[in-house]
């Protein structure tokens, strides 16, 4: 049985919020120092990036409505086979400029399909 795709950007939107959580009140070199936010921040930019994957997959119209979808699956696939040359600062400048427009957009898309 395939999931519906609203699952998938509830699944985008969920993560999404849960970094926006573990770094509340962090600066660049608070994160840096931290192993365990970033192996959170991380693990959830996975479930961000394979839940993009998936639903490209299974509604290309919906996932095109995501600016950047091909780039965040890029990343997703760099967090898993590319993790001994991630930059913790590559990653710390995707939370504060790039996250917050997917999570606005994943809300739209959410709010249109209720």
């Amino acid at each position: 049985m395939q999931r519906d795709p609203r699952a998938f950007l509830w699944d985008v939107r969920e993560a999404a919020r849960a970094i926006q959580g573990f770094t509340q009140g962090m600066d660049a070199n608070a994160y840096a120092s931290h192993a365990m936010a970033q192996a959170a921040v991380e693990r959830k930019f996975e479930v961000i990036g394979e839940a993009l994957n998936q639903l490209a997959k299974l509604d290309p119209s919906m996932a095109s409505r995501i600016p950047d979808l091909p780039k965040i699956v890029a990343f997703r696939n760099q967090l898993i086979h590319g993790y001994a040359l991630l930059n913790v600062g590559t990653v710390w400048n995707i939370v504060q400029n790039a996250l917050p427009g997917l999570l606005s957009t994943v809300e739209a898309l959410l709010a249109l399909e209720d």
